[in-house]
């Protein structure tokens, strides 16, 4: 495992976050401690690679339902789609039974196929905001019955994936 849980707020976690494009700046310059936000959350941090992954379940306005990755930030030698396999894991104990989904701004992003690492992951892709942001999800119908729902998730993505 690849992931260690800390808490919203932890310095490294937040200055981390601070190089995601998907952080807003204050116009007063303000610079907050906790930087997820509010609802329910998990922050995890990578144990000795520079990773960062961050779920929070939250009132939306939108029409998403679920648990959302607001966070996903990797720059270690750990494929991408490891890391938010082994995340899914630690998803599914917190909240079992969960659709699990995030968003992708194809502008900011290098890849030519946004979301990707989601994708080989086990993701799909759900739709597109009319922001034009790509939304993918990984819903846990197909790990139902099972003994356990995080052990035969993680069993039909691995078998599913690419080695991506």
């Amino acid at each position: 495992m690849w992931w260690i849980e800390s808490k919203d707020g932890n310095i490294w976690a937040r200055e981390f976050f601070n190089a995601h494009y998907s952080r807003r700046k204050y116009k007063d310059g303000r610079s907050p401690l906790l930087f997820v936000g509010p609802g329910q959350k998990v922050v995890l941090i990578g144990m000795f690679i520079p990773a960062l992954f961050v779920w929070r379940k939250f009132i939306n306005r939108d029409p998403q339902e679920g648990v959302n990755c607001s966070v996903f930030r990797n720059e270690s030698h750990i494929l991408s789609s490891t890391l938010i396999r082994e995340a899914v894991e630690i998803a599914h104990r917190k909240w079992p039974g969960e659709r699990l989904y995030t968003y992708v701004n194809p502008k900011k992003i290098r890849s030519t196929n946004p979301g990707a690492c989601f994708q080989k992951a086990g993701w799909r892709k759900s739709g597109t905001t009319k922001g034009g942001l790509v939304v993918l999800e990984y819903k846990p119908e197909a790990c139902q019955g099972s003994r356990s729902v995080g052990e035969e998730c993680r069993l039909k993505i691995v078998e599913g994936s690419n080695n991506g």
